[in-house]
């Protein structure tokens, strides 16, 4: 699964645990403005050992470096988690998990993304969701937007 010459990507293993973590905590407290809640050891079970057991894992590799750089959690009917380290947003490569995630679907897509997210928000109403509804019943305790995408409105 390429997406350019500069990155590629591909399903999850757990070999790209931590890196896959230490991105994800840094481009979530980025994104949201508080420290995670959980620690990293936490954190990275949950991803090497519970989420994997509901949704597919991609991940995404700087061919360069061998470093992972991006992550989602997706199955046929939602986007559960979505994170490009900051330092490679904007190239290319949510879009290419979105698509990844849209091609895979039952036609229709749910996510949620922080109220004070907006970048988020501008991305994914960039790319065709819509929202549908939200609310604060969240581990932080944050105001979210539920979007949603259906093939049929595209």
């Amino acid at each position: 699964m390429a997406t350019s010459q500069q990155y590629r990507i591909q399903a999850f293993e757990p070999r790209y645990t931590d890196q896959v973590t230490e991105l994800w905590r840094v481009s979530m407290q980025q994104a949201i403005g508080i420290p995670p809640l959980h620690s990293f050891e936490s954190q990275a079970y949950f991803l090497r050992e519970l989420l994997p057991q509901s949704h597919r894992l991609f991940v995404a590799i700087e061919i360069e470096t061998g470093e992972s750089v991006g992550f989602m959690a997706a199955d046929s009917k939602s986007i559960n988690q979505l994170y490009i380290h900051i330092d490679h947003q904007n190239r290319g490569l949510g879009r290419a998990f979105v698509e990844l995630a849209k091609g895979s679907s039952e036609g229709s897509l749910q996510l949620r993304t922080f109220e004070v997210n907006k970048n988020a928000q501008r991305f994914y109403q960039r790319h065709g969701f819509k929202a549908i509804g939200g609310d604060c019943d969240n581990e932080e305790g944050l105001p979210d937007i539920l979007y949603q995408w259906r093939a049929v409105d595209s």
